[in-house]
């Protein structure tokens, strides 16, 4: 007998495929006028698919009682009750490092798009200038000082790549040293933002990183200090980042995460006005190999779980 599956958040034709040749009867909540809907219909389901910003509240647990676990198909988990999830012994698993690759990669990308300025010299060309007409100063990222906030397994090959394909000097904050790291820590964002030429943003979501990029951060950072983000977009306060780069106290900004997400954020038109910022549509760890990756550790993290055995990437508890 199939396993019901409750997915809240949209699944590749191929991902459903392979749930459902494993066995598993997947109900996608998009195809219910609302995700209330979705949960209220799914009683007898044992299991759901859900990411950082959607997560599962507890309320909506209480609708599922035969509930057994929770997977989030990328790394984050914020939104999802873990207090909840204990107290009535349901699993709860992330995918963590399945696109961390594609993310670093693009983490470089959205850097190297911003300081070269590239959308606006495509811009420039495609209005029919050329190179005596262009007159953009463009900074080398090569031998430069890289700060990132959350040396994770993202940020972690993010300064690999820059390191290694750069010759950057990598700083990081987090909340603690990272053990046998070789890179330089600093114990206050402020002071790491002092000390870099860019600074990427590569932290979880949550209460606990909610605007630690703010306007002292930013002021920090200097008139020709570049922001990137590829973590939440939570984590910086992106009113005062238009207000750095409306007075010109940054030098620009990379974008793939903002505030107000899922849905199409509020201020991005406003962002959208700078030449000096390009913006992603959230779409860093999206990769076919990142897919691939992702649904494997799904399958491992549910098979494991109704065979009675340990999931291969439970959440850790908070």
């Amino acid at each position: 007998m199939s396993i019901g599956v409750l997915a809240l958040v949209r699944l590749a034709p191929e991902r459903v495929a392979a749930l459902t040749a494993a066995g598993y009867a997947v109900c996608e909540a998009a195809k219910y006028p609302s995700r209330v809907d979705a949960v209220r219909d799914s009683g007898d389901v044992r299991a759901v698919l859900t990411n950082g910003r959607g997560g599962l509240s507890g309320d909506e647990m209480a609708l599922l009682p035969k509930l057994g676990i929770v997977c989030a198909t990328g790394a984050g988990y914020e939104a999802i009750d873990l207090d909840t999830a204990r107290s009535r012994g349901i699993a709860v698993a992330n995918c963590p490092d399945t696109n961390a690759s594609a993310v670093a990669d693009s983490a470089m990308m959205l850097l190297m798009a911003a300081t070269r300025h590239l959308l606006a010299a495509d811009r420039f060309v495609r209005a029919g200038g050329w190179q005596d007409q262009w007159r953009v100063d463009t900074p080398t990222i090569s031998g430069r000082r890289l700060g990132i906030l959350g040396l994770g397994t993202i940020g972690s090959k993010i300064a690999h790549r820059a390191a290694r394909g750069f010759d950057m000097e990598i700083g990081y904050h987090n909340r603690r040293p990272v053990a046998g790291s070789s890179y330089r820590y600093f114990d206050s964002l402020i002071e790491l933002a002092k000390w870099a030429d860019f600074l990427v943003a590569a932290a979880p979501g949550g209460t606990a990183t909610r605007h630690l990029v703010n306007a002292g951060v930013l002021a920090a950072l200097g008139p020709k200090g570049y922001l990137v983000n590829v973590g939440r977009g939570t984590v910086v306060d992106t009113a005062a980042l238009i207000d750095a780069l409306r007075s010109k106290r940054i030098a620009g900004a990379g974008l793939d995460v903002l505030e107000g997400e899922p849905n199409v954020p509020p201020k991005l038109q406003e962002l959208l006005q700078f030449d000096n910022v390009v913006v992603t549509p959230h779409c860093a760890g999206r990769a076919p190999e990142s897919r691939t990756a992702a649904t494997a550790l799904i399958l491992a993290n549910l098979n494991a779980y109704f065979a009675g055995k340990q999931l291969p990437s439970p959440v850790a508890p908070l």
